[in-house]
């Protein structure tokens, strides 16, 4: 195995315990579970160590993956800037989750508005999340770039290019 296949192993980890966790804590409050709601917490706080090794094998895996045929480095620099955004929003809510545990097992009054807070801060992750997958994904599956994705990527450098030529000339 070389560092591709550990990013590939490691990258859906976050994701999908993050909509795990999304998941089991709104079943939480349908069932009004109090042991249901700190599971899920307790679930994106490993969603958030999970994003620890799928950041950290990016680099091994651009390695491995920049000279092949086919492979846009514009591509690359896009999934690097969201997968740096999905990582902050990740680490966030696991340490919002860490807080949200210790809230409740102090039962304090204000739990319950805490916890709509992380439901709310966890669909944003999950949005980034969502983000930075697809556009691993399009680094390699052309097949699924559509044209929006292709402008979309083009916009974005030409603005990252923009503003790294003005700070050149401050």
């Amino acid at each position: 195995m070389n560092a591709a296949h550990f990013h590939l192993l490691f990258n859906h980890l976050p994701i999908i315990s993050t909509i795990l966790g999304i998941l089991i804590l709104s079943l939480g409050y349908i069932l009004s579970s109090v042991i249901i709601k700190r599971t899920a917490l307790f679930i994106f706080i490993l969603s958030s160590l999970f994003t620890f090794p799928a950041f950290n094998t990016g680099e091994g895996a651009e390695e491995v993956i920049e000279n092949m045929e086919g492979i846009s480095e514009d591509f690359i620099k896009i999934h690097e800037e969201l997968a740096e955004t999905f990582a902050v929003f990740s680490y966030l809510l696991g340490a919002f989750s860490t807080l949200g545990i210790w809230i409740s097992w102090k039962q304090k009054t204000y739990s319950d508005a805490f916890n709509y807070l992380i439901i709310a801060f966890s669909i944003v992750t999950l949005y980034f999340g969502a983000k930075a997958g697809t556009s691993g994904g399009e680094i390699r599956h052309t097949e699924i770039r559509t044209k929006n994705s292709y402008d979309s990527t083009k916009t974005k450098l030409e603005e990252a290019k923009k503003h790294s030529d003005e700070a050149d000339e401050d």
